[in-house]
């Protein structure tokens, strides 16, 4: 019986499962915060063009469509023009590196701004079972052009 004691008192082996512990929780935590810093990163790309798509449609006026109010002009813009300028800009602008980006929304509510809603795929830098394989994410935008 005394043997038994012995070899429970004895505490050879017991940091290995400490270590494998510490470590699977660090990997944990270093895929975490990379997959987080991805998503971030990648929503601020797709935010920036969503906002340079929203100024070209916010541009989509012609001269004759600007109308003086109290003084002052004001372009009026129309769903159509706003809708086309954007999908023209994000046609040729560099949206490289977006998997299924789409324009969900561009228009103008009140004829005065134009409203841009893109959306794309983001998918983790590396796939792991603490992280999700991807999902769609979107962002809005608005812009306004004022003369004066």
């Amino acid at each position: 019986m005394s043997g038994v004691v012995a070899r429970l008192r004895d505490d050879r082996g017991s940091v290995l499962p400490l270590i494998i512990g510490y470590a699977v929780l660090c990997l944990v935590v270093v895929l975490s915060v990379t997959a987080i810093t991805s998503l971030y990163l990648e929503r601020e790309r797709l935010y920036a063009l969503a906002d340079s798509a929203a100024l070209a449609g916010a541009e989509s006026y012609s001269l004759t469509d600007v109308r003086v109010v109290n003084g002052s002009p004001h372009p009026v813009l129309e769903p159509r023009a706003v809708r086309d300028a954007v999908q023209d800009f994000v046609g040729t602008a560099a949206a490289d590196g977006f998997d299924g980006l789409r324009v969900e929304r561009a228009d103008t509510a009140d004829g005065r701004s134009a409203t841009v809603r893109l959306s794309a795929v983001w998918h983790p830098p590396v796939v792991s079972p603490f992280v999700p394989k991807g999902f769609r994410i979107d962002v809005t935008a608005s812009a306004r052009s004022v003369l004066h």
